[in-house]
């Protein structure tokens, strides 16, 4: 049996919480359903102190209010590895804020390793194997697995002696601030909210016409209510791929539908007079009513700017070789186009790119004034 306790009252998280608040460091990480449920939820909070590992359970309705007073707390240094969908579903699922962030993916990044996932840097630096298999668990379920506690405190358990390592390589390199503003900017990460229609968060989209956007929307909106129905994730009730060569075709019988690519027989058999009604609908909108995609005003041509850009990549690709260092961590390409188009020729003119971090004006500024020049 495995000996990681897992607190599921309020007694029990308000006083592990009082133990939480006596450390000055502590890793956090957290599980959630986002394969299996509509509606995706935290349903594990993992913590771990230098001395012991602790699973806290959100789907037993113990109060939690406590532990969002350790996680706001800055003070408490709260390591995470990649924090960014961690930090989201913290603030959106309870309300929580993370102040205190070291990230240890961002500094894995940011010291040059070639791969950054947690079981790439534990098995480098010390021989850890984490078993991968309950990457996509059902983790709503209840009783947890013994496998799936294991496979949770072995998320943190390690991450202590991690930053021990990486923050001593980080200050041989001089980078602990870049790294710090970096943690500044991720602690404000939140989940964008979602009004409008569901073809605009659908990959693929752009390139229909109004009727097939339409088409489209009618299908998107079908799948969602069909995915709240079974409570599932609507890619699970048919792909996106599938619903855009629907909407590509608009098929009008059974048979032209199984003729899409991406819509099986079994689909077919399931949903297919549904996904027809979908399209018929979408068909006979008047065209005043079709939606249209939005699109961003194209730049004009500026043969300078591309030129500049062209310059600019070589310049970065040299001085991240020299730093050992990925090329996108450095500076990426949203900065450089907006540099190459700005062309400053001073510190000064730097401080209107608002893309630009300040370690990023620090350490690069100079060096990009001196190659645009």
């Amino acid at each position: 049996m495995p000996d990681t306790p897992i607190l599921t009252d309020s007694l029990s998280i308000a006083q592990f919480a009082e133990e939480l608040g006596r450390e000055t460091v502590i890793a956090v990480d957290l599980e959630a359903d986002s394969m299996h449920c509509y509606q995706e939820k935290v349903c594990l909070l993992q913590f771990s102190t230098p001395s012991r590992t602790l699973l806290v359970d959100p789907l037993a309705e113990g109060d939690l209010a406590p532990l969002g007073k350790i996680l706001a707390d800055p003070a408490i240094r709260k390591i995470f590895h990649a924090a960014d969908y961690d930090i989201r579903c913290l603030a959106r699922d309870f309300g929580f804020e993370v102040r205190g962030l070291f990230d240890t993916m961002i500094v894995s990044q940011f010291l040059g390793e070639e791969k950054v996932g947690l079981a790439d840097v534990l098995g480098k630096y010390f021989g850890v194997a984490l078993d991968k298999q309950y990457q996509r668990a059902d983790w709503s379920i209840r009783p947890l697995t013994d496998g799936m506690i294991r496979y949770a405190a072995e998320d943190t358990r390690h991450l202590h002696r991690l930053v021990v390592l990486l923050e001593q390589k980080l200050v041989e390199k001089g980078r602990v601030s870049w790294v710090e503003e970096e943690f500044s900017i991720l602690e404000q990460a939140r989940f964008a909210d979602t009004e409008g229609p569901l073809f605009l968060r659908t990959k693929g989209a752009g390139p229909l016409d109004r009727r097939q956007l339409a088409t489209l929307e009618e299908l998107l909106q079908w799948r969602d209510k069909e995915a709240r129905r079974r409570d599932c994730p609507p890619f699970k009730v048919v792909g996106n791929k599938g619903l855009i060569e629907v909407a590509r075709n608009a098929p009008r019988s059974l048979k032209g539908l199984v003729a899409v690519e991406g819509i099986f027989p079994r689909l077919v058999d399931r949903y297919g007079k549904k996904m027809l009604e979908a399209v018929h609908t979408a068909l006979e909108l008047p065209a005043d009513q079709l939606p249209s995609y939005p699109r961003t005003p194209r730049r004009d041509k500026d043969p300078n700017a591309d030129r500049l850009l062209t310059l600019l990549k070589g310049w970065r690709r040299q001085v991240a070789a020299e730093l050992a260092i990925d090329p996108g961590v450095l500076i990426n390409n949203a900065l450089l186009e907006a540099v190459s188009r700005k062309a400053p020729d001073s510190s000064a003119q730097l401080e209107d790119l608002p893309l630009m971090k300040n370690w990023q004006r620090q350490v690069l500024g100079e060096g990009i004034i001196q190659a645009i020049r």
